[in-house]
């Protein structure tokens, strides 16, 4: 389990980039193998095993991607919905241009970093990467496939 500075690092950066609120992650733990963090419900079981050396826990939250911190898609398709900053609402047509790979022009007031890609207002899909007013997925080939099927 990571210590509170730690936890509190990522956790914030949840709610300075995407406005999602580290209380909302009060009833998670937060574990950290390499360069990954997982969450994982917090449970006594849990906690009285917090002294064995663990592989594997929860959820695959967040990773080390060079200068950047980056969510995992299952963490944000499951806490996105509450995010009101760094959000980008797509329409067929932009989604469709993600999927061919190509990169979105668009003009935001962030910093170069991670958006959350959703449609249709609470389908969050994931993940894009903003640099220099390019947004390029970061949504699997597979996944971004798979929604396109569930949309048509």
């Amino acid at each position: 389990m990571v210590g509170e500075d730690e936890r509190l690092r990522l956790l914030s950066y949840m709610d300075e980039r995407f406005g999602i609120p580290v209380s909302h992650f009060d009833d998670y733990l937060l574990f950290k193998a390499r360069q990954s963090w997982s969450l994982l419900r917090k449970h006594h079981a849990v906690t009285d095993a917090v002294g064995l050396k663990v592989m594997k826990a929860g959820l695959k939250a967040f990773r080390k991607v060079g200068a950047f911190m980056k969510p995992t898609t299952r963490m944000i398709q499951l806490f996105g919905r509450g995010a009101v900053r760094a959000r980008i609402e797509l329409d067929e047509d932009r989604l469709a241009r993600l999927m061919a790979g190509e990169r979105l022009k668009v003009d935001l007031s962030i910093d170069n970093g991670y958006v959350i890609l959703s449609l249709g207002g609470n389908r969050v899909l994931g993940l894009g990467l903003y640099i220099n007013g390019e947004i390029q997925s970061q949504i699997s080939k597979k996944e971004l496939r798979q929604t396109m099927l569930n949309i048509l």
